[in-house]
């Protein structure tokens, strides 16, 4: 008996070891935004409409995208 739960954990280690092997993308998004957001900047200089537009719908998502980190993070806490 006491082998079988042993190799029950045994099994759920491994499981959750597979699960964790990448990177979460949710929290690696923030290396693309900060490039982005001065090449923006730079690329659209000479379409001022444009380039605002773009660079505060851009701006806005970062700031959701963290917000809704944020509030997942707490929310994970809370439970």
């Amino acid at each position: 008996m006491a082998s079988s739960t042993s190799d029950l954990s045994n099994e759920e280690i491994a499981a959750l070891r597979r699960q964790n092997r990448g990177a979460p993308i949710k929290f690696l998004l923030p290396l693309i935004y900060a490039p982005v957001l001065p090449l923006i900047r730079i690329a659209f200089r000479r379409n001022p409409v444009v380039r605002d537009r773009l660079f505060t719908a851009v701006l806005a998502g970062a700031l959701l995208h963290g917000g809704y980190l944020v509030t997942d993070l707490y929310d994970s806490e809370s439970k």
